[in-house]
């Protein structure tokens, strides 16, 4: 502990705690230095859960003083981003950000979920980010359904013959076979971007003026399916839209949510009065107060260079920093704290935004998995939805099947499945059979899963993919996974994962949680299949030991279960325990005994 805390000066300036060797741990600005740092070692003067773990580690404080507050503060920063201490809050520059992307190097672009760190590649335009991939995909979903493009990737969209499911539901145009226009697939594409700009109105508005010259030529059935469109516009533009639309045209909103020395910060974008996109800043570890960690963080986001919008909503005053901003961007940053009206709805969005992320946190690493797998497996799509099959049978006999279900990267039960394959034959045939069962069914319910996972090499691929193609599915990714020398035990044996179009599989490092995540759905499915397949062994062995008794039906076979609880026990009794039993005569025990 520091022992003359009277010795610190009384005047404005920072202040640098440091460890025992000499590393900083923690820095900080005060308007009155000797008063500031007291507070960190007086009784009950501050609460905040990290400062008795820090001031425990605090061998020296050195103090550099300013002339002023907001010289401090200008220091502040910029030894925060100079020694980056540990209990400060950082920016990283290796952020990662979830958006929707619209391809344009293609001929026919297409609209999907990508993660991206730092600054987005060239390769499309971008819209977001959002605060997870979960509402990236909602959104992508929906606009699919009103305004339909392509799903498949540009390998299926060259080699398609014939449309595939997804024209036949009205979720694609089927430009790979010619049945859309150039024309009429890229207004569909205006209209994507009009909605993800938030420019809703103006949409609906255009329209609504094509459903009215459609209906002067006489174009009921093109003016039916406008006004069908604009309803369903109408239904998700107005969803939430008295909350995050905003009087002022540009702005952001910042809100803070602490528990303990954890500290999740989320920015609210709004650009042209509507909201186009969310990020969010999780913190670890932090000992600063509320308002030192926003000020640190406002002034290391909004550094030269980065777009700054005219007005920051924030939750409490902060001196001097609009000042600082104003310096750094050379136009005005209003900081505003609203009490009330609309602009206090859209900070209290903010701060709801940073809570429900905070207390779903853990959900982060698994969107980052489902992203990664799309990344490194080169699938067409974000696999929220996945499904793994596997077969049992020894020598043939009493062939069965299961299908494990992930949703959002966690089991989803009500999804799994049992199959009794009726062929009977090798494990291909078992596969074949209930990959066909289950797709027709998802064909016919509209439920598709993102991708399937087979427990296998490249023959077992080959055979999903034969049957995706004889049922004219193109909107899911097949991969098969399978371990050396069949094993399916979670040592760290290699794995091999083949992927179409692709000679040789891929080989991820054992302690790669990707690979960890594809082996809990395979040993899922495997683990649930082996089971089925010895109750149905089970239950057969004990049917045919049983019925081979004369005069034994099935009410004596269920009281001797009952009793004894297997056949093995039942060979094993005497003639006073098989005496015991009601219903079974003198013959019934001679017969039993004979076993």
């Amino acid at each position: 502990m520091i022992e003359d805390l009277n010795s610190f000066p009384v005047k404005p300036g920072v202040y640098l705690m440091k460890d025992v060797e000499g590393t900083i741990l923690y820095i900080g600005k005060a308007k009155h230095l000797r008063n500031r740092i007291k507070q960190y070692f007086l009784p009950g003067r501050d609460g905040r859960e990290m400062v008795p773990f820090l001031t425990s580690k605090i061998k020296l404080i050195e103090t550099i003083v300013t002339n002023t507050e907001k010289e401090a503060l200008l220091l502040e920063n910029a030894l925060i981003k100079r020694h980056q201490p540990r209990y400060n809050v950082l920016l990283k520059d290796d952020k990662t950000f979830i958006s929707l992307m619209l391809t344009t190097k293609h001929k026919w672009p297409m609209l999907k979920l990508v993660r991206y760190k730092g600054r987005p590649s060239e390769k499309g335009r971008y819209f977001g980010p959002y605060l997870s991939a979960f509402a990236a995909k909602q959104t992508l979903d929906v606009l699919m359904e009103i305004f339909p493009l392509r799903q498949c990737s540009d390998r299926e969209l060259a080699s398609r013959k014939r449309p595939c499911l997804l024209y036949s539901i009205n979720r694609c145009n089927a430009p790979c076979v010619g049945k859309v226009t150039r024309k009429d697939y890229y207004e569909n594409i205006e209209h994507i971007t009009k909605f993800l700009r938030g420019e809703d109105k103006s949409l609906i508005k255009e329209l609504e003026g094509k459903m009215q010259e459609a209906s002067d030529k006489l174009e009921f059935e093109k003016a039916g399916q406008l006004q069908r469109t604009i309803q369903r516009l109408k239904a998700v533009s107005t969803g939430g839209r008295n909350i995050i639309h905003s009087q002022v045209a540009d702005l952001d909103a910042i809100s803070l949510y602490r528990v303990g020395h954890q500290v999740v910060i989320v920015q609210l974008i709004f650009r042209d009065g509507h909201m186009i996109g969310s990020e969010h800043y999780q913190f670890k570890k932090t000992a600063g107060s509320d308002e030192s960690i926003l000020s640190s963080f406002l002034l290391q986001h909004y550094q030269k260079g980065v777009e700054t919008p005219k007005v920051l909503l924030i939750p409490f005053k902060l001196p001097h920093v609009s000042e600082i901003l104003h310096d750094t961007h050379g136009h005005k940053v209003g900081l505003s704290t609203p009490e009330k009206g609309d602009k206090k709805k859209i900070l209290d969005l903010a701060f709801e935004n940073a809570k429900t992320y905070y207390e779903q946190y853990h959900g982060e690493e698994t969107e980052d998995i489902l992203l990664e797998l799309e990344e490194k497996l080169h699938l067409s799509r974000c696999p929220m939805r996945i499904e793994c099959f596997d077969t049992s049978n020894i020598s043939g006999t009493d062939p069965v099947a299961s299908l494990s279900a992930f949703t959002g990267g966690k089991k989803d039960k009500e999804r799994y499945r049992l199959f009794k394959v009726n062929v009977q034959g090798d494990d291909y045939s078992a596969m074949r059979e209930v990959i066909e069962r289950r797709l027709k069914r998802a064909k016919e319910e509209d439920d598709i899963p993102d991708l399937i996972i087979v427990d296998g090499g490249k023959g077992q691929l080959n055979l999903a993919l034969e049957i995706m193609e004889n049922l004219d599915i193109a909107s899911c990714d097949v991969i098969a996974l399978t371990k050396e020398e069949a094993r399916h035990d979670k040592g760290l044996t290699k794995e091999r994962i083949f992927l179409p179009e692709r000679k040789e599989p891929i080989v991820l490092d054992p302690r790669s949680p990707l690979l960890f995540f594809l082996q809990n759905i395979r040993d899922e499915a495997h683990r649930r299949a082996i089971t089925y397949h010895r109750n149905r062994r089970s239950k057969r062995t004990i049917k045919s030991a049983l019925d081979d008794i004369p005069g034994i039906g099935p009410a004596k076979k269920k009281a001797l279960l009952s009793h004894f609880g297997s056949v093995k026990k039942i060979k094993e009794a005497t003639r006073k325990e098989l005496e015991m039993i009601r219903g079974l005569s003198k013959t019934d025990i001679e017969n039993i005994l004979k076993l």
